[in-house]
């Protein structure tokens, strides 16, 4: 079972391994916990198709205890007894570098980073503790977004602070949607034939949070976002990069530390550019003419663009392929096509009628034969990157 807590949300999906490979048995969304007059459970199995639930959830401990019994009913009484392990994807876990087994070690870590995600790991810790005591018999493993970006080295993850900001205070870039890498990588070297560690590529989480990674022998030596998620890409209400002056800027017109971190958070990006965070009403709004939603589109190909030149750069060898993925990178062929113009004379040649193919879920490779860097598309799992990392770890300990 994977595990996703929100502040008042929680999303399950359960697999079995069937023919060697995991496929999904049911998933399900619990939605507005703690308002028990309106929450919910969506749920969806292949055998009865999608459930609703309308029940009162007062905690997550009570949404769980829901889930419990939905997955009784679905497959068989103790079926939730009978669970391998429990996932759970945590954002922050600080350094940590891996999956790995929740003990009380593994929890103070993830309080201790509650400043660093104050929206993500107090629901994280939330869902995990009611975990443990509704699925008691099986172990639980913390799979942290930030995981596989700790093979950055120094000069990627530092800041030009003081040097004391990092020794006390553990201020330096870490990185998000770790998950999705970890499912990305190896399945970009597979379609290229070659081995994961010999991959280098620039991989990017195009969504409405978004980021790249710079990929080189199979491990994260550079991405986008740094201490937070907010840094880096535009995305859907986030501003990415800015001159940091401006929060100083703001605090002295009068601005608040709440509202400029509101601002930057849940006001800027597409949102605070073009009036929209939905990216399919800013590109309606450029093929008709609307200014701002052109220079919209125009900001977040700019940066990125600037970001896939300088991940080139520190690759330090020849760049194998360009991954596109997550909600806009592995649905949107008009970005792709809009992102990738232009650049033949760098050895990015697009092939156009291979990209349109690429769509709601399919993979491909959408370069021109000839391209020097082949460009890739490969709709992300991150329930099922958890899943997996989720049981190696667990194997791996009754090995």
């Amino acid at each position: 079972m994977v595990l996703n807590a929100g502040s008042s949300s929680l999303k399950f999906k359960v697999f079995d391994k069937i023919g060697g490979k995991l496929q999904p048995l049911a998933s399900g969304l619990c939605e507005r916990i703690g308002d028990t007059a309106n929450s919910r459970m969506k749920a969806f199995t292949e055998k009865d198709g999608n459930v609703l639930v309308e029940e009162g959830f007062q905690d997550h401990q009570d949404a769980l205890g829901v889930v419990s019994r939905f997955l009784g009913d679905a497959f068989s009484s103790g079926f939730t007894e009978r669970m391998h392990s429990v996932g759970h994807r945590v954002v922050h876990g600080l350094t940590i570098s891996e999956p790995v087994l929740i003990d009380e070690g593994v929890l103070a870590t993830i309080r201790e980073a509650i400043d660093l995600a104050p929206l993500h790991n107090p629901a994280g810790l939330q869902g995990i503790e009611a975990a443990m005591r509704t699925f008691a018999s099986a172990p639980h493993v913390a799979v942290f977004d930030t995981a596989f970006h700790q093979t950055m080295p120094p000069s990627a993850f530092m800041y030009a602070l003081p040097y004391e900001l990092y020794e006390a205070q553990g201020v330096r870039r870490y990185g998000f949607h770790g998950s999705s890498y970890a499912y990305l990588v190896p399945r970009a070297a597979a379609m290229l034939g070659k081995p994961a560690a010999e991959l280098n590529a620039v991989v990017c989480h195009l969504g409405a949070g978004a980021s790249m990674a710079a990929i080189r022998g199979g491990r994260s030596v550079d991405t986008t976002m740094g201490l937070t998620p907010l840094e880096g890409l535009v995305m859907g209400t986030r501003c990415g990069d800015i001159d940091p002056a401006i929060v100083t800027y703001l605090l002295g017109k009068g601005h608040s530390a709440k509202d400029v971190d509101a601002l930057m958070n849940k006001k800027s990006g597409f949102a605070g550019l073009a009036g929209h965070a939905d990216l399919r009403l800013v590109i309606e709004g450029a093929e008709k003419g609307d200014e701002r939603c052109r220079v919209a589109l125009d900001v977040w190909r700019h940066r990125i663009r600037k970001y896939i030149g300088a991940y080139a750069m520190q690759l330090g060898a020849p760049l194998d392929a360009i991954v596109f993925s997550a909600g806009i990178g592995e649905n949107s062929s008009i970005l792709r096509k809009f992102l990738l113009q232009d650049l033949e004379w760098w050895g990015i040649e697009l092939d156009e009628g291979k990209n349109s193919l690429c769509v709601d879920g399919v993979a491909g490779d959408i370069s021109r034969d000839g391209s020097k860097t082949r460009l890739l598309v490969i709709p992300t799992d991150e329930e099922l990157s958890i899943a997996e990392q989720s049981i190696d770890v667990v194997n791996g300990l009754t090995a």
